[in-house]
């Protein structure tokens, strides 16, 4: 019943935010924008986001390695395409997806491969924050005045309130903290509260995830692989932009700024980032030049290109993981060094 809840909820709040982006929108109008596009571009785009997930697949094989497994790439690919699959349908269901389909085409434990897969969104998580920031240098005019724009219009007495907000909430949060401090018996009862301790062991799982890739027999080529993914990200919204007029001329500050929102979208608690990433990445390309129209013309192109492939695809490896014999026997690793 819990699940089957955030499920319906889930989805209600995508349709409420695919609802609200498209209230405005001439629908068979934009379905003939599509018609007209170069479908080519398309078919580089699929092709880029097909190579990001294969180095991706790489990349969590090189986070096994030191646990004593060694996952064949197309296993590894396959189980990465499944959860990617899995998170269309249910959101943040694609990391156990993943690591169970790798269980049964290759026996590697889920509660370790699930430990590298925590490792590595958190190496994700630092490289989109560089980008946050570095986006945030080259376009800060652009940006700031989105989001004062973008959050401050919900709050009705403007700049001032939420300024009048966000000092009260400050000075709040930082007496709460004198206060625990100070108060010894009120720590140890935090300290025993069930919720603070998953928060404390979530927070020292990012921290071993983070250096654990000092275990990896080849750093180099982790890093390397990281930034790889990222940059195929990147151009995978970037060649797009080639597929309509509109949005032929947009450069590549652009594509960054897009990146950057896009990927915050695809964080909100919906299938696919539905809405979310359609209403985000519409009203920050207006900054671009665009009229908010074409911005969720050129949301809904990106989003529903990748969406369908990702389907076609990944329910392609799920029918492969139904077929494949399950790995029949099970080969302990040599040691697992210790942490």
């Amino acid at each position: 019943m819990k699940s089957a809840l955030r499920y319906i909820i889930s989805l209600g709040l995508a349709g409420g935010l695919i609802w609200f982006a498209f209230k405005d929108i001439d629908l068979v109008d934009m379905l003939d924008r599509f018609a007209r596009s170069d479908w080519r571009w398309i078919a580089l785009s699929c092709a880029l986001l097909l190579l990001a997930h294969v180095i991706r697949a790489w990349r969590w094989n090189m986070l096994m390695e030191p646990l004593g497994y060694k996952p064949g790439l197309f296993n590894s690919s396959i189980s990465v395409l499944t959860g990617y699959f899995a998170n269309y349908i249910v959101p943040r269901m694609g990391e156990v997806t993943r690591c169970g389909t790798l269980y049964k085409l290759e026996r590697v434990p889920v509660n370790l491969s699930f430990g590298t897969v925590v490792a590595e969104r958190i190496f994700d998580v630092i490289i989109l924050l560089v980008m946050i920031g570095l986006n945030f240098i080259l376009e800060f005019e652009r940006l700031s005045k989105f989001f004062t724009d973008f959050f401050t219009s919900k709050v009705p007495s403007g700049n001032g309130v939420l300024l009048t907000i966000m000092i009260f909430g400050l000075i709040a949060v930082a007496g709460a903290g004198v206060y625990i401090f100070k108060n010894k018996g009120l720590r140890d009862k935090l300290q025993n509260n069930a919720l603070i301790q998953k928060v404390i062991l979530f927070a020292q799982g990012m921290l071993e995830g983070l250096l654990s890739v000092r275990k990896l027999s080849s750093p180099g080529l982790f890093i390397f692989s990281t930034i790889a993914i990222w940059v195929l990200y990147y151009l995978v919204s970037y060649v797009l932009f080639f597929c309509i007029p509109e949005t032929s001329s947009l450069g590549l500050l652009a594509g960054l700024t897009l990146l950057v929102v896009g990927s915050i979208g695809m964080a909100a608690p919906v299938q696919g980032g539905l809405g979310a990433y359609h209403m985000l990445v519409g009203s920050v390309m207006v900054l671009y030049g665009l009229t908010y129209k074409d911005g969720i013309t050129l949301a809904t192109f990106i989003h529903g290109a990748q969406m369908l492939f990702m389907l076609v695809v990944g329910a392609l490896a799920f029918l492969i993981v139904l077929v494949k014999k399950d790995k029949s026997v099970l080969t302990e690793p040599a040691e697992i060094p210790a942490r």
